[in-house]
């Protein structure tokens, strides 16, 4: 287990390397001037030079990008320009909303898309299953972010249940039960593909255990139907839901991004957003990376969880 573990840390580095570089590749082809950007259009050449130098952009691509990688190494992300504070500050601040956010949306999908597969898999051509499975289409083609625009005006606007935007009240809020609140309508929108998922192939994965011998053996042997459902078919189907709910998190954490500006929930996904379109290259890369990183070091908590399940699995 613990050679399995450290082998698959070995194999996340290389996967980091390779996301700095595409995400610092990818800003620099973004056209435009980032001093010119900042300094707005009427900046003399003089100013534009001497900023062009602080910020390390007269120096060749290549070593800038590893000044940069090595800066962050140390923990150095660098330093906002548009926010005039350090860049690993400023996501430290917002990586706790996205968590809680994307934690608690990937936590209704993986409960509710286990619930709904493993029904349809039971009652299959079943009224359950036709209904379950109806639902699960439409929620797989529903754009998230129109569906969010549809839960608010229909139970924030029209209905008034929960908060539109935000994460906590502006005068009087704060409390677990305000967060709880705003927390509502954000995590189900950014929950209902990820959940569309996890139940379709949840519920193939549960028909195709459930037409194995041993489970035939265990109903012959007269064990009640919970139990053969349960403890035989849903316990060797996890093996392989375990990674869905794996990759599932990565949606999540990137559909975070236009959720949060939706929703104006103060996360790295609204943050980002923001450094986008101001042109705040170490924001943006800081951001990036730290999301990536994130997503990375939940697929290897799913790998290590599916390695214990099925110690057969090697990497």
């Amino acid at each position: 287990m613990l050679s399995y573990t450290i082998k698959r840390l070995l194999m996340a580095i290389p996967v980091l390397f390779g996301i700095s570089i595409i995400v610092f590749g990818i800003m620099a082809l973004i056209p435009g001037d980032p001093a010119q950007a900042i300094l707005g259009a009427y900046a003399t050449a003089e100013n534009l030079a001497r900023l062009r130098a602080d910020l390390g952009l007269d120096q060749p691509l290549i070593q800038q990008y590893f000044t940069w990688l090595g800066n962050v190494l140390q923990g150095d992300f660098g330093r906002s320009y548009t926010l005039n504070r350090p860049v690993l500050d400023e996501i430290l601040d917002r990586l706790g909303p996205t968590l809680l956010l994307a934690g608690t949306a990937l936590l209704l999908c993986a409960v509710f898309g286990l619930l709904a597969g493993i029904i349809s898999a039971v009652r299959q051509y079943g009224w359950q299953d036709k209904v379950l499975t109806l639902i699960v289409l439409i929620g797989i083609s529903t754009p998230s972010f129109w569906l969010g625009l549809v839960l608010v005006m229909v139970f924030a606007v029209n209905l008034g249940w929960f908060p539109a935007s935000g994460m906590m009240a502006i005068y009087g809020g704060g409390g677990a039960l305000d967060v709880a609140r705003h927390l509502v309508l954000p995590a189900i929108t950014l929950a209902v593909v990820a959940t569309g998922v996890v139940a379709r192939l949840t519920r193939a994965n549960m028909l195709e255990v459930l037409r194995q011998d041993y489970v035939r053996t265990a109903r012959a042997k007269g064990l009640s139907e919970r139990q053969v459902i349960y403890k035989h078919a849903f316990k060797n189907a996890l093996v392989n839901i375990i990674p869905v709910i794996g990759i599932q998190a990565g949606f999540v954490l990137g559909g975070a991004v236009y959720i949060e500006t939706v929703f104006q929930w103060p996360g790295i996904g609204r943050m980002l957003v923001t450094a986008i379109t101001t042109r705040d290259i170490l924001l943006v890369q800081g951001g990036v990376l730290v999301v990536a990183a994130a997503y990375v070091m939940v697929n290897l908590v799913t790998d290590i969880i599916q390695h214990i399940l099925d110690p057969r699995i090697s990497a």
